[in-house]
């Protein structure tokens, strides 16, 4: 007899999630800091990530020693990420093997010192997990989270957090959709948002050929998420480019949701 390989066992007793549970009610709460970081994500990393930190608690207090883990199972990504199981159990064990390596770029404004602002920014970098235990047999990831992400994921200590249901960006399929709606709900409460294209390029995680080059930034990053925004969770956008002098400073964004979509 065959020996069946572990993706065959773990598919085979595949379960799908009881269908009264909903995972699309699940909140990511994020420091705004984070929000506008880089997070070296490729898109099947940023689904594993995002649906692990909607399983913390953004209003517990996390001690310093005690880092909490987050489990996420395949039929869970299958579930809210409408995949086939098949699809789930690879893009997880990927993301897993992948993850340990991926860091966060924060940039930062220093404080004010005795009322004088300081004209300098602090770079911080630092990973998502500390571990990352993946289960192949059964088709779950276990990730240890860093312990200095910590404050940037709980609303307990004080700072400005953009919030959204995290249904909203399941059926992105670009993690620069996905980055773009971090930025925009950042100022969801204006429907208007601007960034310096440099800050832009740094959450959108933009390579050095795109960063050089204006009308790459323009193809390869904001029209395509624009257009995956537009259509697959009902926004209405435009944009346009501030420029200093010849070149593109800033980037301008005003957005509404479309009255005409059905909202989640």
């Amino acid at each position: 007899m065959e020996k069946k390989t572990s993706k065959e066992h773990a598919l085979e007793n595949y379960i799908p999630d009881n269908p009264e549970r909903q995972l699309g009610d699940r909140w990511v709460a994020m420091k705004n800091a984070l929000t506008r970081a880089g997070h070296g994500l490729s898109l099947s990393e940023k689904r594993l990530v995002m649906l692990a930190l909607s399983s913390l608690d953004s209003k517990a207090t996390y001690i310093i020693g005690q880092v909490p883990t987050s489990r996420v199972t395949a039929s869970d990504y299958a579930e809210l990420y409408d995949v086939d199981p098949n699809t789930a159990y690879d893009q997880l064990q990927a993301a897993a093997k992948a993850l340990y390596n991926r860091s966060i770029t924060i940039f930062e404004h220093s404080a004010k010192r005795k009322g004088r602002s300081l004209n300098s920014t602090i770079r911080t970098d630092m990973r998502w997990v500390g571990r990352c235990k993946y289960h192949e047999g059964e088709g779950w990831v276990e990730l240890g989270w860093w312990p200095e992400l910590m404050p940037y994921v709980s609303k307990v200590v004080r700072g400005n957090f953009t919030s959204y249901q995290l249904k909203q960006a399941s059926a992105l399929r670009s993690v620069h959709s996905w980055r773009l709606l971090e930025l925009l709900l950042r100022f969801e409460s204006t429907g208007w948002a601007e960034y310096t294209v440099e800050d832009f390029c740094v959450s959108m995680d933009a390579t050095e050929k795109q960063r050089a080059d204006f009308g790459k930034i323009r193809t390869k990053i904001i029209e395509p998420a624009v257009k995956e925004l537009t259509e697959k969770d009902g926004w209405i956008i435009d944009w346009q480019p501030i420029k200093a002098g010849r070149k593109v400073a800033k980037l301008r964004f005003t957005f509404k949701r479309d009255p005409q979509e059905r909202l989640i």
